[in-house]
């Protein structure tokens, strides 16, 4: 259940007794199955499991949410070829081709005859609140994934002003900083990969994975002008991740340094090992954050 990336936002640390009602909220927000009629449908499930009753799992300061979904899968290539056959139909009986607005009709009549034929598949997105520091981690590198999520905890909560996490400072120049040998933020090494883009628009793009970071192509490439856009970093050998410009989180990993307590204890149940591994995900990312937070001069929201 490791997240495997980090898309951020965050939110005043004043509104922390907001969630002391969470579990709640959440159940009048519960997953319900998509309608035959309807292409998709959204809400919250349990993190331990959709069969599950609880809706949400805290430890400490640290919330683990989960938000469900179903979607009805009806390629578009499947509605046009039909809509097609229909419109050639048309055309043959009535001598005509139907117009614009005919066609539209056409097409949603279509749609709601196919979707209760069309297969549904499930998805779900995890989100870590740090009650402590005012943000919420959501386990996705797609912007508009996150913020989805994020819309249906304000909708849940009644009100949450919770923003996207931006950066005081060129991330882009801290990153290119790094790479050339300027010092880290403590605890931060760097990894084996990264993305080195040419400023000028439609320039270069270098991609390196397992590679040195340190070595003379590298610095060749930085010398000629490229920025870093993307950087492998290790925190403390206890988690790997690629840090982008876009101060989103991708390729998350907890290393051995992190995960070797959880190997060396038994557990009697499933919901045991998630709550240990949950605790153990939430810790790691509270330092990695910790870390982050002054080196990126990262924003804050006001209540």
């Amino acid at each position: 259940m490791f997240f495997r990336n980090l898309t951020f936002f965050r939110f005043p640390t004043s509104l922390a007794r907001s969630f002391d009602e969470l579990e709640t909220l959440l159940d009048a927000c519960r997953l319900k199955p998509v309608g035959p009629s309807e292409l998709s449908s959204r809400g919250f499930i349990s993190p331990f499991g959709r069969d599950e009753p609880l809706l949400s799992h805290r430890v400490g300061d640290g919330i683990w949410i989960s938000l469900g979904g179903e979607d009805r899968l009806l390629p578009s290539s499947v509605v046009n070829d039909m809509l097609a056959r229909k419109v050639a139909e048309i055309e043959e009986k009535e001598g005509r081709r139907p117009g614009g607005r005919a066609r539209k009709r056409l097409k949603e009549d279509i749609v709601l005859e196919l979707l209760p034929r069309a297969f549904v598949r499930p998805v779900r997105t995890g989100a870590t609140i740090d009650l402590e520091h005012g943000f919420i981690a959501v386990d996705t590198s797609s912007r508009k994934s996150a913020e989805n999520l994020v819309s249906e905890l304000r909708h849940a909560l009644g009100s949450f002003p919770a923003l996207p996490l931006n950066a005081e400072t060129s991330v882009r120049a801290l990153m290119t900083g790094w790479l050339a040998g300027e010092p880290l933020p403590p605890g931060l090494s760097l990894g084996d990969e990264c993305e080195l883009k040419d400023p000028v628009d439609g320039g270069a793009v270098v991609r390196c994975s397992k590679h040195e970071l340190q070595s003379d192509e590298i610095r060749k490439h930085l010398e000629s002008g490229k920025q870093a856009t993307k950087l492998a970093l290790v925190l403390d050998e206890h988690v790997s991740f690629v840090l982008g410009e876009d101060v989103i989180v991708r390729k998350l990993k907890f290393l051995d340094g992190a995960v070797e307590s959880l190997e060396n204890t038994e557990r009697d149940s499933l919901a045991a090992e998630l709550d240990a591994r949950y605790a153990l995900m939430a810790g790691e990312l509270k330092r990695l954050f910790a870390v982050l937070e002054p080196a990126l001069k990262l924003s804050r929201v006001e209540a």
